[in-house]
């Protein structure tokens, strides 16, 4: 039963990291905030991990798995935190990390050896079609000047670090407990955020209610309710394929800010969510290679 509803479900809640994201970066620095964040997460995850006495990871799977956290939990979260905190509005910042299967199915061609057919590529194209009309009108009322080329660094580092943690954790870390391999994968994240946060930031937090609510579902929803659900779909499914999910995030994200912030829905954007929803049923529609 959850694998039939675990991409759905994954969309559903990925979706609501950038809404999350846009309160918690109103209330701390990016790094101060990811080391609360995952020192919450390990406070949680450890005690269940000691009492389900999950199957112990070998030292070399421990590499792999801290790799997969510095990548996925500290790079990613990193850099689209730091980018909304300096200016970038989530919407461009879901955009662009969402062009993650596109760089995801290049790389895995290569490194993963995955055959990519035509009919893939064909959706891989209409995605991201459907993602320009979904997103592409608020990039608009954005204005030039909303964004600077900092924060668009920022990004792309995190749509580097997340295509790059999907392939890693598919080529080396699909074998292990997902317990196990999560607690490790959190404190080679802490141990990337904590010297950040020391340096570079001052700390500062304003616990304001938003900025606790956006905290706790983001450590209990995003950090262990979507991060499980993306590290289960990575090892049952091909890499590009599961990395086929993002598309639909933009969506999904507007509809959220539609009727959380009352932001406008256009029928352009509508026609690209129709694209979009196309265009991963085509890709999930392609069997594994």
């Amino acid at each position: 039963m959850l694998a039939r509803i675990a991409p759905a479900l994954f969309v559903l809640l990925w979706s609501t990291g950038f809404i999350g994201t846009k309160f918690g970066a109103a209330g701390a620095e990016p790094f101060t905030f990811l080391v609360l964040r995952f020192a919450l997460v390990l406070v949680l995850l450890i005690p269940f991990w000691l009492m389900m006495r999950s199957a112990r990871l070998k030292p070399e799977q421990i590499m792999h798995a801290m790799i997969v956290g510095v990548l996925v939990h500290a790079m990613y979260l990193g850099g689209v935190m730091w980018g909304m905190r300096h200016g970038m509005p989530a919407s461009i910042s879901s955009l662009i990390t969402c062009l993650q299967p596109v760089l995801t199915a290049i790389l895995s061609g290569f490194l993963l050896r995955e055959v990519i057919s035509s009919r893939h590529w064909a959706g891989l194209a209409l995605g991201l079609l459907g993602v320009g009309l979904v997103v592409g009108p608020k990039m608009l009322e954005t204005g030039a000047g909303a964004t600077s080329l900092a924060t668009v660094i920022s990004t792309v580092i995190a749509l580097v670090a997340i295509t790059a943690g999907t392939i890693y954790q598919r080529r080396f870390a699909t074998g292990f407990d997902l317990v196990s391999g999560a607690v490790w994968q959190y404190i080679g994240a802490m141990i990337a955020v904590v010297p950040l946060s020391l340096m570079i930031e001052t700390r500062v937090i304003h616990w304001t209610p938003e900025f606790i609510a956006a905290l706790v579902w983001l450590v209990l929803v995003l950090s262990l309710g979507a991060i499980s659900l993306l590290m289960m779909l990575i090892r049952e499914n091909a890499a590009s394929r599961t990395s086929a999910l993002f598309y639909l995030v933009p969506g999904m994200t507007t509809v959220m800010a539609y009727l959380i912030f009352g932001e406008q829905f256009t029928a352009l954007q509508l026609a690209g969510l129709v694209i979009v929803t196309i265009a991963v049923l085509l890709m999930q529609s392609q069997k594994p290679a």
